[in-house]
């Protein structure tokens, strides 16, 4: 099992810092970025191959190379997502299907969590299961999250930012494990969604997945603090929060 980060996205909400770095680069403790963090909680749970998808500012990731791979103890494989600027992340994802069949834990590049995410997913692993969404039931929603419903014993029924947040289970934090056996079905179902779409998020190949009869399970990563970095509001907290970890 390797690490994936997905680090194409542009980020416009957070100029003039995304004016030169792609989002995943912003410092967020110190010369801290938040793909640092990710790499720092794979490493801790045993990890030393990491792929990540860039695309927006990509050269940014190929200069820093060499220093993360050191810093971490990790070996990086760079993954270029051609139409990062133009296409969401249904696509970023399935630019990286080849690794998929490696089994892996994915990422957002721009989700500050705490390790025990990584951990809490890699103890869910087994009886079957192929696909674990990491999932905060704790927090209180409202409609810019992604939203999931899930179903005793069936797992996720619906994700999707569309729904009223009282009626979902929780929010998916943008990290999964995702086990080599899922790996072939996933890239088909992210390829209908983006053929479908090309705004579409690769949490709607997930939905994909679920409408075509495969179970997507979850795991409760507990009360914790966490930020997916959108805008300078959520910049802030994510200052805040991730010198803790």
């Amino acid at each position: 099992m390797i690490g994936l980060v997905l680090a194409a996205g542009a980020g416009r909400r957070l100029r003039p810092y995304t004016d030169t770095l792609p989002k995943a680069l912003v410092p967020v403790d110190g010369d801290k970025t938040v793909l640092d963090l990710t790499l720092a909680n794979f490493a801790e749970v045993g990890l030393t191959e990491v792929a990540v998808v860039v695309g927006y500012r990509k050269e940014a990731v190929y200069e820093r190379k060499e220093q993360l791979e050191r810093a971490y103890g990790v070996t990086l494989t760079l993954i270029d997502n051609d139409k990062a600027e133009e296409w969401n992340n249904a696509y970023s994802l399935w630019c990286a299907r080849d690794v998929l069949k490696q089994g892996v834990i994915l990422a957002n590049g721009d989700t500050v969590h705490p390790v025990s995410v990584e951990r809490t997913l890699l103890a869910a692993r087994g009886e079957g299961k192929k696909i674990i969404l990491a999932l905060d039931t704790v927090k209180k929603l409202a409609d810019e999250e992604m939203k999931v419903v899930t179903e005793p014993g069936s797992g996720v029924r619906r994700i999707t930012k569309l729904m009223d947040p009282a009626e979902a289970t929780g929010e998916y934090i943008g990290v999964t494990l995702i086990e080599p056996e899922a790996a072939e079905d996933l890239a088909d179902a992210l390829r209908t969604t983006f053929e479908r779409d090309p705004d579409l998020y690769y949490e709607d190949g997930y939905q994909e997945m679920v409408d075509r009869g495969h179970t997507l399970d979850i795991a409760p990563i507990g009360e914790l603090e966490w930020v997916e970095i959108d805008n300078h509001e959520d910049l802030a907290k994510g200052r805040e929060i991730a010198c803790r970890y």
